[in-house]
């Protein structure tokens, strides 16, 4: 039996779940095409369309927005050449784009969380699971360990961090993606006893600078800031590991990518 483009979206976004509004939806293609390969990611970029293109894939499930924007807003870039360029190339490639974000982060527990908890390997030491973090107890490390542990498990060249490398970390806050905002990170160090906090990013000018603020009067508080793309791609590789054991009869990859910075 031929798999359509929908069999695929119906698995990985249960139509079940009423979301609105939601950015989830089928960018191009037709629901109804029959499934040659699929490539899951982070942000189908130029790149990630021209590989997928190279794959002989005909639907890509991205987690962001395509075009720069959350909501999908192009009104900035009718004439952009940036942007007619990308557009051009999906067009042509007659490749599906499905965006993947709102419900995949609904699930309980939240999807992309549960991706890098897995690939940090620290799923055991989960001692709580809200809505927006994932609290752990981890066995006595100091902060420089943890920084490399992360660095290792994740492959990244660097991260960002404050605080004292030696001092003594066991309670965490793990936040995959935008949720390092000080209205979200800063009740959470207090009521949860943290020593730690792990997130994507977040407004530099709030939880650093709690976090700073906290060091210098003594207190045992420290912050690991991955970056967006890197603290959401694994969970995007854990839904591509599913995907590959539930349809094991069509070509299914994940396409990692390096940081959008780089160090001087």
């Amino acid at each position: 039996m031929n798999l359509r483009i929908q069999d695929i979206l119906e698995y990985v976004a249960d139509p079940a779940m009423p979301i609105e509004p939601t950015v989830d939806k089928l960018e191009y293609g037709n629901p109804d095409s029959t499934v040659k390969g699929v490539v899951v990611t982070f942000l189908a970029t130029q790149e990630v369309i021209n590989k997928s293109k190279d794959l002989g894939v005909n639907l890509i499930i991205t987690h962001e927005g395509i075009f720069y924007s959350h909501w999908d807003k192009r009104e900035m870039l009718k004439t952009d050449p940036v942007y007619l360029q990308k557009r051009q190339t999906i067009e042509e490639s007659k490749i599906a784009i499905f965006r993947l974000h709102d419900r995949i982060h609904k699930r309980t527990p939240d999807g992309i969380a549960k991706g890098l908890l897995q690939f940090l390997e620290w799923q055991d030491y989960e001692v709580k699971n809200l809505p927006a973090a994932s609290i752990l107890t981890i066995p006595e490390t100091s902060l420089e360990e943890a920084i490399l542990h992360v660095k290792k498990r994740l492959g990244l060249k660097f991260v960002r961090y404050f605080g004292d490398p030696k001092m003594i970390c066991r309670r965490i806050g793990l936040l995959a993606g935008y949720r390092g905002g000080g209205e979200l990170v800063i009740p959470l160090l207090e009521k949860e006893s943290l020593d730690l906090v792990i997130y994507g990013e977040g407004p530099e000018w709030e939880t650093p600078e709690y976090i700073r603020d906290a060091v210098q009067q003594g207190k045992n508080k420290a912050l690991i800031v991955l970056g967006h793309a890197e603290s959401e791609m694994p969970g995007m590789e854990y839904l591509a590991q599913k995907l590959q054991e539930k349809f094991s009869s069509i070509p299914i990859y994940f396409l990692s990518q390096k940081s959008v910075f780089q160090i001087f």
